[in-house]
């Protein structure tokens, strides 16, 4: 049951020996925070996992919680640890949600970077989606703090295009193999 393609969902209340062995087999513990907050069910420890050595990934679940958003699924993940004692900057969120996630499912060589070979899948944001978002970005400076703007404030309406295998599925975009290298 336990392995390197073992997904355990939400993982808010492993006993020391779970931990071990999820560690031991290359399980990966699946944070799923918009689901255990609606719920009330517990919190996932980020710094416990790691420190046990357990892979650990992001994810959403419908199911028992409230969005598919992976921007206010990492907004909420950001807040769970926080109540943990835990920072959790914007770099690490947005290596959650990107190869994080890919080499929590083994497909690393596949998914999660902008690397020649990988599928295409991606999606492109704006900052400044919103009139909240506008105000934040006037005075962002890095991109961690506009990572953490997107991360916190975003939602479906900071999503501007998305593709799937090179091709753009949102109305009205072209393919992302028709840009030019200097447009992307």
């Amino acid at each position: 049951l336990l392995g390197r393609k073992s997904l355990m969902g939400h993982a808010i209340h492993l006993s020391e020996r779970e931990l071990s062995l999820m560690a031991e087999s290359g399980t990966v513990a699946v944070s799923c925070p918009t689901s255990n907050l609606f719920l009330g069910s517990g919190l996932f420890n980020l710094d416990k996992n790691i420190a046990a050595g357990v892979r650990v990934g992001l994810a959403t679940d419908i199911g028992g919680g409230t969005s598919f958003s992976m921007l206010k699924t990492a907004d909420e993940f950001y807040k769970v640890q926080q109540l943990n004692g835990n920072r959790l900057d914007p770099m690490g969120s947005f290596y959650m949600m990107t190869l994080g996630n890919a080499e929590a499912l083994s497909l690393r060589d596949k998914i999660g970077t902008l690397e020649a070979g990988s599928d295409a899948d991606m999606v492109v944001l704006n900052a400044g989606a919103t009139p909240e978002m506008k105000i934040r970005l006037a005075t962002v400076e890095t991109l961690a703090e506009e990572l953490f703007l997107l991360q916190t404030l975003g939602d479906d309406r900071a999503v501007v295009e998305t593709y799937v295998a090179g091709e753009a599925k949102k109305s009205g975009l072209r393919s992302f193999a028709s840009l030019s290298l200097p447009e992307v």
